[in-house]
This record gives C-alpha cells, sequence and structure tokens, in this order.
C-alpha cells in the first residue's frame, strides 16, 4: 500500500483521481466544518467557559 496502488488513500492522491477511498463529498464536508470552526474561533463570539470552584475540605 503505497503511492503507486489505485485502491488506497494515498495512491489516489499521487494519481489526482476519487473513489470510494478517497470520497469527494465527504472531502468537502469535512473542510466545510474545519472552515466554519476557525471562522467561530476568530470572530470571539464564544464566551470562555466557567471553571468549577473546587470544594474545601473540612477537618
Amino acid at each position: 500500500m503505497g503511492r503507486g496502488d489505485k485502491k488506497s488513500t494515498k495512491g489516489k492522491r499521487t494519481k489526482g483521481s476519487y473513489g470510494n477511498t478517497r470520497n469527494r463529498k465527504k472531502i468537502k464536508a469535512r473542510l466545510k466544518r474545519t472552515a466554519s470552526k476557525s471562522s467561530a474561533k476568530a470572530k470571539g463570539d464564544e464566551k470562555p467557559k466557567a471553571r468549577k470552584a473546587a470544594k474545601k475540605k473540612e477537618e
């Protein structure tokens, strides 16, 4: 399984082809998800999560 193998993902990347191993729809969906996550972080819309206070032990 290497660059010359037509059935592996690495071989598909080398040849520049698509198929079951390297599906275009899945690749586009993954890129879209990562782009939306990075844009949300860049905007700073999310509030920082509050940390719970540690309970002190009673002696």
